[in-house]
């Protein structure tokens, strides 16, 4: 557990600590459908001991629901005393606590509630004897610019990105002159500074996210000019979606502090590379990794059965894996898009990867065709349903996908939100076990989707302009 973790016992404890470090407010903060944070900030005065103990009371509004009215006007977010942590870009003293969602009127969880989700698809893994514990590791990838403009209006549709290691910008006048240094399209992985100006950017958001309760890895420039990717550390599921929450936050608001735009829109720039969301996945029991063993790559039976589960429901997994119609832009339009529905330990065009390790302990696999739009509670938990229908049904993943002949691809993912959507309504027994989720929570979900889609497909698109204007 990370050094700046900060986890209470009782409410008694952390109101002492309030009072002891001079905490001026207190950040409720809470998941809306779309993964999108929250937050209501109460001042700590006399009022504490009832917020923590009992929460506060917040309008049901269209923002939380996605519009989905189940006639529900007021909802109660509850503090989790368990996840508290500082809020670095808080100009007074305040501390963030994650919160979940209830219905005050039958004092249950809230239907549509991520977190709530996350807790029950911990608490299935439990019951079904499979496993005991989830963890998930998670790299988490995005672009950082220096200027952004969006123009849609009645008559004008476009954008306009630029981050000054871009390739675009080789010719480019600058006041103090033009260095130079930048990468090639798509040629940007790994590089060293000054190609790589971002490093700096990068590693003072790990440092931020580590004092923020999360366990850090990594970070490395990304494909892309402007890419980066980050890797946190293996968590269980609630506190692996938590750190992907807690990060994003810190990865916008360092670079606004830098006087730049952090973007996770997994592909806001033509002809380069996108973005993804890498997830590990492996199940312990009684301590000891079950998905180390003798078959390929030295998995086990039971993880290739899990991989078969994740495969054979990969398209419904898309509405929460890859949950923007930009999504879609990434997954098509990349020369190695992950996008086969099989595993390799080595071809990353397959949906799932298996990482090389020598340690039986640290075997696991990784979901490649996320992005970082996903709702982190949403995906982690689907995946983790998926997977655990797979061993539950031992589901046969297929021979692993190594030949890269384009004769013999394997069948791939469906190729937009809207297929994505109707894969979910047709195939979502897997995800309603237990009430892991209610048919309520995958009903609101779509139809929160389905006006996104409905918007992209009814707006006149510069493309079809070019194309078609002159027909």
């Amino acid at each position: 557990m990370s050094k700046y973790r900060l986890s209470f016992k009782n409410t008694a404890a952390l109101q002492k600590y309030i009072e002891e470090q001079g905490v001026q407010f207190i950040n409720c903060n809470f998941t809306d459908l779309n993964g999108k944070w929250h937050h209501l900030a109460r001042y700590a005065n006399s009022s504490v001991p009832d917020l923590l103990n009992n929460g506060v009371i917040i309008e049901n509004s269209s923002v939380i629901t996605g519009g989905f009215d189940n006639g529900i006007s007021e909802l109660l977010i509850k503090p989790d005393i368990s996840r508290v942590s500082y809020d670095p870009f808080a100009a007074q003293k305040t501390i963030k606590i994650l919160c979940d969602i209830y219905d005050p009127n039958t004092g249950l969880p809230y239907a549509l509630d991520p977190r709530s989700t996350a807790r029950k698809a911990h608490n299935y893994l439990k019951k079904s004897k499979v496993g005991d514990i989830a963890y998930f590791g998670s790299e988490i990838e995005f672009f950082v610019f220096n200027d952004v403009k969006v123009v849609n209006t009645a008559n004008q549709v476009g954008y306009h990105l630029d981050g000054e290691e871009g390739y675009y910008n080789k010719g480019r006048d600058y006041p103090t002159g033009n260095m130079g240094h930048r990468p090639s399209a798509n040629e940007a992985f790994l590089t060293e500074s000054p190609v790589d100006s971002l490093s700096d950017i990068r590693a003072e958001m790990l440092s931020v996210i580590e004092s923020m309760g999360v366990e850090i890895e990594k970070h490395y420039h990304g494909v892309a000019a402007s890419q980066c990717g980050l890797g946190l550390r293996f968590a269980e599921l609630l506190e692996a979606a938590d750190n992907i929450q807690f990060s994003k936050h810190a990865v916008r608001n360092v670079a606004h502090g830098y006087g730049k735009s952090a973007t996770f829109m997994p592909k806001p720039i033509n002809a380069e590379y996108g973005s993804a969301l890498h997830i590990n996945q492996t199940l312990l029991k009684n301590g000891s990794s079950i998905f180390s063993g003798d078959q390929y790559a030295n998995l086990s039976e039971t993880a290739l059965h899990y991989l078969g589960g994740v495969l054979k429901h990969a398209d419904a997994l898309s509405a929460f894996a890859n949950p923007a119609t930009n999504s879609y832009k990434r997954l098509a339009g990349e020369v190695q898009s992950p996008v086969m529905l099989t595993y390799s330990k080595q071809n990353a065009m397959a949906a799932c990867h298996i990482p090389y390790t020598k340690k039986a302990s640290a075997k696991c696999v990784e979901a490649c065709f996320p992005d970082p739009t996903a709702n982190p509670y949403l995906l982690l938990s689907a995946l983790l349903m998926a997977g655990l229908d797979g061993i539950e049904n031992k589901i046969d993943p297929g021979e692993a996908f190594e030949n890269r002949d384009k004769e013999s691809y394997p069948e791939k993912m469906c190729g937009s939100l809207r297929e994505a959507l109707d894969a979910l309504r047709a195939d979502n027994d897997f995800l309603l076990k237990e009430d892991v989720f209610t048919a309520e929570l995958i009903e609101a979900y779509i139809a929160l989707k389905m006006r996104e889609v409905k918007r992209f497909e009814s707006v006149t698109h510069p493309v079809e302009v070019d194309m078609y204007y002159s027909s």
